[in-house]
Formats: structure tokens, sequence, C-alpha cells
């Protein structure tokens, strides 16, 4: 069995002045994520899926430590590169195991076809099937935003600034790029995560202290689902 990898991960909403201060100081650093374009940025959309209660979202409102979150999940509308991914939280660490399928297997999990899903090779996808049929998984919401990222190999360390966060509300139009969202943060703000494995290096830590900014529990599904 795949021994389980989990990470840190510290999340503070920053303004559009942390922004332009951060960036600056970790292209000094860190190296630019290499799936970014020339501004160094690109689309992150996914599509997440929760039970006819709502046990992702609300496990996330109690603050239920122990959870998961299912997504699918592509990058600048490129519909050759897609993702299933299951995210868990276990004792404030994080963990992510993805699989990749291809465009008409993800149209058939929108559209409830998920019989193939059984017989795949990927044990992820077998997992996912077995939730989607005894927990009834449903596509809930689409969440688009624009993600600057940069990595250092140190402490395997993974800075991205997440901002134009926007819910797609109850469309699963996941393929649809004139698909209309909603921001669901003022301008101005933008979201920072902090990913690492065992430690934080110095020079990292030193570079994030932008002042009075708390540490924050966030989930851009939950923000999005409670928009609406």
């Amino acid at each position: 069995m795949e021994k389980v990898k989990f990470r840190h991960e510290i999340k503070h909403y920053i303004n559009a002045g942390d922004c332009l201060l951060l960036r600056r100081k970790l292209r000094c650093v860190m190296k630019t994520d290499s799936n970014a374009g020339p501004d160094g940025s690109y689309l992150v959309r996914s599509l997440y899926f929760d039970t006819p209660a709502d046990k992702a979202l609300m496990e996330k409102i109690d603050g239920v430590d122990n959870r998961e979150k299912i997504r699918i999940r592509l990058y600048n509308h490129d519909d050759s590169f897609i993702k299933l991914e299951k995210k868990i939280k276990v004792n404030g660490l994080t963990a992510k195991f993805s699989a990749n399928i291809t465009k008409e297997q993800c149209k058939d999990i929108l559209n409830g076809n998920i019989e193939w899903m059984k017989n795949s090779d990927d044990p992820l996808v077998v997992e996912i099937y077995h939730k989607m049929l005894h927990q009834q998984l449903k596509p809930r919401t689409i969440v688009d935003y624009i993600r600057e990222a940069y990595v250092y190999n140190p402490g395997n360390v993974r800075v991205t600034i997440d901002k134009s966060i926007r819910t797609g509300l109850v469309s699963n139009d996941l393929f649809n790029r004139e698909l209309p969202t909603v921001e669901t943060l003022p301008r101005q703000l933008a979201l920072l995560e902090v990913k690492y494995d065992e430690f934080l290096p110095e020079i990292i830590n030193d570079i994030l202290q932008i002042g009075d900014r708390q540490k924050l529990s966030v989930s851009k599904y939950a923000l999005c689902r409670m928009y609406y």
C-alpha cells in the first residue's frame, strides 16, 4: 500500500499591497511554477462533488478535522490534462491523491455514467466510484481562480497566491470557457497558501512575514458554496 505523504498547509488572506511585496521577494528566492504562463500565473478550474446532505461543506463549516473533498480539476481550460482528485485533512495535515482521466471519462462522470470506474486499474478511481455510488456524490459547483505558484526544493515548499476566486454557482459545465461566474471576494483580496513537508526554511518564513495576518481555515469550495 502506498504510504500517505502528509504536508503542512497554511492559509492567509492578503491585500494588493501584500501581493506586490511578496511577488518581488519570492521571485528572488523561489522558482516560478513551470506550468505558469509568461506572467507567472495560470487558471485553475475545479468541479467539487458533495453528498445530498452537503457532507463536505458541513464538515468544513463545523471544523471537523478529519475530512475529505472530491473534485475534478483542469488548468487553462486544457481538456487534454484532467485530474480526478481526493484531498484529505487529518490532524491538521493534508494529503492529495490524483488520477488522470480523459475528457470522455470526465463527461461520463458528470452525466452519472460511472460503471466504468469500478474496473479501472487506478485504485483511486475505484475508491471514488464506491463513494459516488454509496454516498451519492454529485457535482455541486465550479470554482475558478487565477494562481501564481512558486516552488523551493528544500522542505518541498510551494507558495501560491490565488486571486479572482469565482463561483460557477450551481453549474457543472466544466468545459464551457464562457461559463458565467461570480466573484466571491473583494478584488483587492487574494488567498496566500503555503505548503511544505517537515519544515519551512527560515528564508521562506522570513519572506512570508507580512504583518498581522491571521492563519485561516478557509476552503475555496466552502467560500463558493456559501456565496449562494
